[in-house]
């Protein structure tokens, strides 16, 4: 098989980013507009915050939240359950030679940030930070 003379580092390729970051737009857009036929999905507003796909872009992971955080797990299995449409949507709407599998995962960014945040926020940290350790 033919070495990538563009991309040798463990990161994806800028193909990949780019490609992930048109399907994160347009997925963005369709649950936006409540194009899919699911009152259940239409109800919900899901933000997609990002979309990674393999190297093959056969396989998009989908990371997503619910607005507020809350139905995670009613907010998979709908869109989980929708799959098809869109991927259908997706794929009308970009110029692909192949329709991605959509995987949605949810999105625990959101919730390392207020960890971290909660850490800093720590007395013993706070003074780590401010310089007043005594190491």
């Amino acid at each position: 098989m033919a070495k990538n003379k563009f991309h040798d580092g463990p990161g994806p390729s800028q193909r990949q980013l780019r490609v992930g970051e048109l399907i994160r737009r347009t997925l963005s857009d369709v649950l936006m507009q409540g194009d899919v036929h699911d009152p259940d999905l239409n109800g919900m507003s899901i933000t997609v915050s990002e979309v990674r796909i393999s190297p093959d872009l056969k396989i998009a992971t989908v990371y997503v939240l619910p607005l507020g955080g809350g139905r995670r797990e009613e907010a998979i299995k709908a869109l989980a359950r929708n799959k098809g449409e869109l991927r259908r949507q997706i794929t009308k709407q970009m110029n692909l030679k192949y329709a991605p599998d959509l995987r949605f995962v949810i999105d625990e960014t959101f919730d390392k940030m207020d960890e971290t945040r909660a850490l800093f926020q720590q007395d013993k940290v706070r003074q780590d930070l401010d310089g007043g350790g005594d190491d």
